[in-house]
């Protein structure tokens, strides 16, 4: 199924290019806050409720902004450009996501801090989708394709590392609270350092394109792509809930952090062999097999096992995770249109973050009535459902 082909060099290839490799450095601390507000949104609401589920519906509602508004977003980069609807974002976010820990810290009425944690996931600022549309545009070989989506997960999945590391840092000097305004202060500074890039300049929106229709959603097999996101994606809310009351259980809620981060560790190997290849299976055909893997790692989570085997897992678990993100970027590019590519993306983070934010609900509701293993078992599930969609996908050939 895949040729060794040098795998080195085709990160050094890739980054030799000034553009791209400024690029890649500039987003790096505006997307700090991936790895960084879910879990510390659901630890300070879970702190000052005692509820998991108004933890789990805080992280939730926090991603469930950024489902709904990240299309528009995308499309008013498509129209507008990058630099001014990012800028614009750069500023409204920190905003929003301060008042809503505020809120929780101060024990506000739950239902405001809950609308705050939306409003502030509306404005995150979609600097992934204009990655990996700039790479859309510049890039049209399929190994050239899958080592940038390669390296941009594998970033992503680093912030995930170190990004439940200093929540852990944070929530053990007692301020989860910390850990969310140093998250809007990354973001105001770092996207403010990408909006500034030359590449982004010599980008031309696509104002004189037709505006209207449903953009990316008028082909089939883009609908039908996004369902199986969601369903994959709702497995990785459940999973990051599930490793929190699994650290709670076990009397180190700091825990969670160090879990997560060595499950992003396995999803990093994962991501950097994949794009490290050459594959035969065309990525349509490689997405259900990838699932299937990835169902299998979460299963043993559910497991009571000694700690350290128990970690092991989780990056046994990971491994499947940033090559299902990698494969299903490159189905979006595939089945996307240019004009579209900034809307295509951000409906996949719409697709991503739906998923996630409902198993994040599910999780917390499942934990009020059902074991922690119960939700590793979801997440399995869920997997296994999406494998089975992804196996009816008709997508492109190559």
């Amino acid at each position: 199924m895949l040729q060794c082909s040098k795998p080195v060099q085709r990160y050094v290839q890739l980054l030799s290019d000034r553009e791209i490799r400024s690029l890649f450095l500039a987003s790096a601390a505006a997307r700090f806050p991936i790895g960084i507000v879910g879990l510390a949104l659901l630890l300070l609401a879970q702190q000052a409720s005692g509820s998991f589920a108004v933890g789990g519906l805080a992280s939730g509602c926090y991603m469930a902004g950024l489902a709904v508004a990240a299309p528009f977003l995308g499309r008013s980069i498509d129209r507008l450009g990058a630099r001014p609807t990012l800028l614009a974002c750069a500023f409204a976010y920190p905003i929003a996501l301060g008042c809503a820990a505020f809120c929780f810290a101060i024990g506000a009425p739950s239902v405001v801090g809950l609308l705050l944690s939306a409003c502030a996931g509306a404005c995150f600022p979609p600097v992934s989708a204009s990655m990996r549309s700039f790479f859309s545009e510049r890039l049209r070989d399929d190994a050239e394709l899958a080592t940038a989506y390669s390296l941009e997960s594998v970033l992503i999945e680093v912030t995930f590392i170190a990004g439940p590391l200093l929540v852990a840092l944070f929530v053990s000097a007692g301020s989860a609270l910390s850990a969310v305004l140093f998250s809007a202060a990354c973001a105001l500074s770092g996207t403010v350092a990408y909006a500034s890039q030359r590449a982004l300049a010599n980008r031309r929106a696509n104002a004189n394109r037709a505006a209207g229709g449903l953009g990316p959603l008028d082909n089939p097999a883009f609908a039908r792509l996004l369902a199986v996101a969601v369903l994959y994606a709702s497995a990785f809310g459940l999973v990051e809930i599930g490793v929190v009351a699994y650290a709670v259980e076990s009397g180190a809620p700091a825990l969670a952090g160090l879990l997560l981060g060595a499950m992003s560790a396995g999803s990093v190997a994962g991501g950097l062999a994949y794009g490290a290849r050459t594959w035969s299976l065309p990525p349509v055909r490689q997405f259900p097999r990838i699932l299937a893997l990835m169902a299998l790692g979460i299963a043993l989570l559910g497991f009571a096992l000694p700690l350290w085997l128990w970690a092991l897992c989780c990056v046994v678990a990971g491994i499947a995770m940033a090559p299902a993100l990698i494969v299903q970027s490159m189905l979006v590019a595939k089945t996307s249109e240019l004009q579209h590519a900034a809307e295509a993306f951000t409906w996949s983070a719409t697709a991503l973050l739906a998923g996630i934010g409902g198993g994040l609900a599910l999780g917390g509701k499942l934990l009020e009535s059902a074991p922690w293993p119960a939700v590793f078992a979801a997440a399995a599930a869920a997997s296994l459902v999406a494998a089975a969609l992804a196996l009816r996908q008709p997508g492109p050939a190559a």
